[in-house]
């Protein structure tokens, strides 16, 4: 995706917010807001906002379990499946 067609001034912003908000939404592409010719911000819809995070907290997880398996704090499948048939079977 190309961001050059998705930036504003922030008098932009200022005049057109409500404009600019469901534009946002509609289109769920990001706004990057610039202040001084100097990009300062990125706006985004919540939504895309929300996908985000849960797409970072994800790939969070998967790297903690890379670094378990780099640190050899693995187990065998068998044993696990065996520890849980065990605990069921006690309940």
């Amino acid at each position: 995706m190309r961001y050059s067609s998705q930036v504003k001034p922030i008098s932009y912003l200022k005049a057109n917010a409500a404009e600019v908000l469901a534009h946002l939404t509609e289109h769920r592409e990001p706004l990057i807001i610039t202040q001084n010719g100097e990009a300062k911000a990125v706006l985004q819809d919540v939504a895309s906002f929300e996908e985000t995070q849960e797409t970072l907290a994800l790939l969070k997880i998967l790297a903690l379990g890379n670094q378990d398996v780099a640190a050899g704090k693995v187990k065998p499948v068998a044993d696990v499946v065996t520890r849980l048939r065990a605990k069921r079977a006690a309940v």
